[in-house]
């Protein structure tokens, strides 16, 4: 699973008129992903809610290939969830990632698509990794507890993909972003991850007056955070200029604890209460943050700061929940 730092040269140009299928093109990475080529001109993209294609589903999946054979694709659907739903039902992340993985790889190599980006997760990585994270880092220690199901789960897909490659010279590749947040995200309190998690909080708490927030664990733990349009465009790039069998970081290269994390959305939401902390919730990992020479390498660079992202992420979570507040 592990490759080295150098990869060989590769350049292809996507054509806007082939057919392109974003699988979870209603979600938070997939919309994005989404926008990002009807910006740049595409005009055959195809896809799917879960009510119409449920990619669980073998056969389902099979017909819709056979059916639209597609050209490129963006796997970006998943289940996902933040720390409270990985540690709730894990069972289900497991289950029904690798189905969603196993039948859009097995159909897309099996008809013959040109090139596909299986997109994972920084979780695939030990728990105590060395910092920043590098892609040959995966497999060399235990995961983190509270989401090893998830992860390995997307572990799978990086190597399905590997295994495509090799048994049928499939030009498909995958990629591992860091912690994402954006427009269309989950701000549900028990599934959501720790970003929009705290926007909602804070939100709630400047609208009711309530004199503090509370958050989960001691506080410490480092996170990156990258803006899911930045992400968007790192597809593209990944697509056009990648073609290597190990996967490859998106990332921003750069931390924040979560009580600074914390701080910095109750700047931004103008919330002027207290913060208090409860140690006996769970942290996660201790700290998370990926190297992203690899990819810079390749002309990609994130551009959203993160405060920026904050303060757009909070503007659109108003205009979702009250569009007269915004």
């Amino acid at each position: 699973m592990t490759a080295g730092r150098d990869f060989e040269p590769f350049r292809h140009t996507v054509p806007l008129g082939a057919p392109f299928y974003v699988a979870g093109h209603r979600g938070l990475v997939g919309s994005a992903v989404w926008r990002h080529l009807e910006r740049r001109g595409h005009t055959s993209l195809i896809g799917r809610t879960s009510a119409e294609l449920d990619l669980r589903e073998r056969d389902a999946v099979d017909a819709f290939f056979d059916d639209v054979r597609p050209e490129y694709v963006v796997l970006a659907a998943a289940k996902v969830g933040g720390i409270v739903a990985n540690s709730t039902y894990p069972a289900d992340f497991l289950s029904d990632n690798l189905r969603i993985q196993v039948n859009v790889l097995d159909a897309a190599a099996r008809t013959g698509v040109r090139r596909l980006l299986f997109l994972g997760s920084s979780c695939i990585y030990p728990k105590y990794a060395d910092q920043p994270i590098r892609e040959d880092s995966l497999l060399t220690g235990p995961l983190e507890e509270t989401n090893d199901a998830y992860a390995i789960a997307k572990i799978a897909g990086v190597l399905h993909v590997q295994a495509l490659r090799r048994q049928h010279g499939a030009s498909f590749i995958s990629a591992m972003p860091t912690n994402l947040f954006g427009v269309n995200d989950n701000f549900d309190p028990e599934t959501s991850h720790v970003l929009p998690a705290l926007v909602r909080k804070f939100a709630e708490a400047k609208a009711s007056g309530a004199p503090s927030v509370e958050l989960w664990g001691t506080g410490t733990p480092r996170r990156e955070f990258l803006w899911v349009d930045d992400l968007a465009r790192a597809c593209v790039t990944l697509l056009e200029r990648y073609d290597d069998p190990a996967p490859i970081n998106i990332g921003v290269g750069e931390d924040i604890t979560i009580r600074e994390l914390a701080r910095m959305i109750a700047d931004v939401v103008g919330y002027e209460g207290d913060v208090t902390l409860d140690p006996r919730r769970p942290d996660g990992t201790p700290r998370k943050v990926l190297d992203v020479a690899r990819i810079n390498a390749l002309g990609w660079k994130a551009e959203v700061s993160l405060r920026e992202g904050i303060e757009m992420i909070y503007r659109w979570y108003l205009m979702s929940t009250d569009p007269a507040s915004a």
